[in-house]
Parts: structure tokens; C-alpha cells; sequence
């Protein structure tokens, strides 16, 4: 199982950097949107839609990002309403799934969960589009934050983990855990501070918040990305299944390996067009 999980991350790794790196933006959207076809399939058997439906919802999530990327003429593709889209992922990600998780109450109405998965998947989507036009490096260090806490929280939850996080939602997630991830993503900030301050954003640099804004900054997408993790445990305790899909062996589907960056990204796209 090990052997296969490093195989598998060792192969996705290499073909995102490498669409990372050399496809033009209108190639990286559409293979962005590979991503966010098989999350939409998953989503909607997560809220329990029929198999016809499921393929329905993969449509209208698609149509929705295409109408972001390609129709500015009727105004889906203005950068105000991409910035506003971001605004509302973040405020969502930020104040609405905190209180759900705290109150045990996700969505359960099919509608009300398929309108959840547009504010998940679709402002994900048009980020990774909005952050590749600051450059590659920039996206790929934005995203290097949800991964570095992940791998931080794993780590340090097994060697220190006593206080439980959410033993209802996810079992293994600790206070501990929390701790490292904070402390590992300020060893992440400080090292952006010395040696890449050319990649801050531009709202910390015109607010002249420089290194002490990068951090707060860095520590916001830690707690976001959390929230992002606990999120999709939940809906996944609530469906009653363990993976999202099967679609990557070793990982489970997509959406257990993005449900990070679906937090993430928007609040990060958010600070970065402001």
C-alpha cells in the first residue's frame, strides 16, 4: 500500500509541475480543469445524487468555470467579479464552515449540497487560473503552504498528538498537530522573507505589511486549509464512506487530496488581487 501511495504521488507530482511550468494559461486552465471534473463527480456521489444527476452536476460545474474563463462580454469574466467570487469563497471558508463544523451541521438537502460543492470546486478552479498569471512559482509556493502544514500536522499529531482537534469529524487530528503545522509554515514564511520577497503579494507590499504581513498571511491559509481537511472529513463521515473516490491508488479520489487547496487557494487569490 505504501509502495503504491508513493508511486502515485510520485507521478502526480511530476505531471502537475510540468503543466506548472510549460503549458500556456489557456492550456493550464483546461488542465486545471481536470481536476475539477473528477472533484465534481465525487462531490455529487458525496451528496448523494443520482448516477444521471452526477453527470448533470459535472456539466453545470464546468459550464459555470468556462463561463468565468471565457464570457466576459456578459460580465462572468470581469476582474471585479472574479475578485468578489474570491471575497465570498473566503468569507465562506472563514466564517460559514467554522460554524458548521463547530455545530455539526453540514448541508444535508441535495440542493443545498450541491450549491456548497459551486463555492468549493468553482472558486478553486478560476484561483488556479487568477494565481498561474503571477507566474508558476508563485502558484506552486502559494500551494506548497496547504502541503507543508498537511505533512507538519501528520507528523507532529503522531509524535506529540494527545489533545483531539475534532473526535468527531476526523479522529486523528490533534491541537499537537495544529502546532506544527503553524510552526513549520513560519519556518516556510521566514525563508520567503529572506530569499523570495520579490513573490509577495502585492496587497502586503502596497500596505507595507512586508514580513510580519507575510506570515499572518501564511498562518490565515494554515487555519483555512484546515478548515478545508475537516470540512471534507465531515461530508465524508456524513455520506459514510472513507475515500472520496478511487481514482488515485493509494490516495482515494481526488477530492482527498485537493480538499486543502479548495480553502486555500480562494482566500489566497483573494489577498493577491486586492
Amino acid at each position: 500500500m505504501l509502495k503504491t501511495r508513493v508511486i502515485t504521488a510520485l507521478v502526480l507530482l511530476v505531471v502537475f509541475l510540468a503543466a506548472l511550468f510549460w503549458l500556456p494559461p489557456l492550456a493550464w486552465a483546461a488542465f486545471s480543469g481536470l481536476l475539477v471534473i473528477p472533484a465534481a463527480w465525487e462531490w455529487a456521489k458525496l451528496i448523494k445524487l443520482q448516477p444521471g444527476t452526477c453527470g448533470l452536476y459535472v456539466l453545470v460545474v464546468c459550464a459555470i468555470c468556462a463561463a468565468f474563463f471565457g464570457l466576459p462580454e456578459i460580465g462572468f469574466g470581469t476582474g471585479a467579479m472574479r475578485l468578489q467570487l474570491f471575497a465570498g469563497a473566503s468569507l465562506f471558508w472563514i466564517l460559514v464552515v467554522p460554524v458548521w463544523l463547530w455545530r455539526s451541521r453540514l448541508p444535508r438537502g441535495r440542493w443545498s449540497g450541491a450549491l456548497t460543492g459551486l463555492l468549493v470546486l468553482v472558486p478553486m478552479w478560476l484561483a488556479l487560473v487568477e494565481l498561474h498569471k503571477f507566474g508558476p512559482l508563485m502558484l506552486l509556493m502559494l500551494m506548497a503552504v496547504a502541503w507543508i502544514s498537511d505533512s507538519a500536522a501528520y507528523f507532529a499529531g503522531r509524535s506529540f498528538g494527545r489533545r483531539k482537534l475534532a473526535p468527531s469529524i476526523s479522529p486523528g487530528k490533534t491541537w499537537e498537530g495544529v502546532a506544527g503545522a503553524a510552526l513549520a509554515v513560519s519556518v516556510y514564511g521566514a525563508i520567503w522573507i529572506v530569499f523570495w520577497q520579490a513573490y509577495f503579494p502585492q496587497a502586503l507590499q502596497s500596505a507595507r505589511f512586508g514580513g510580519f504581513g507575510l506570515v499572518l498571511f501564511l498562518w490565515l491559509l494554515t487555519a483555512v486549509g484546515i478548515y478545508g481537511d475537516l470540512f471534507e472529513s465531515a461530508l465524508k463521515r456524513q455520506a459514510g464512506v472513507k475515500d472520496s473516490g478511487v481514482l488515485l491508488p493509494g490516495h482515494g479520489g481526488v477530492l482527498d487530496r485537493i480538499d486543502a487547496l479548495t480553502s486555500v487557494l480562494p482566500v489566497a487569490a483573494m489577498v493577491c488581487l486586492l
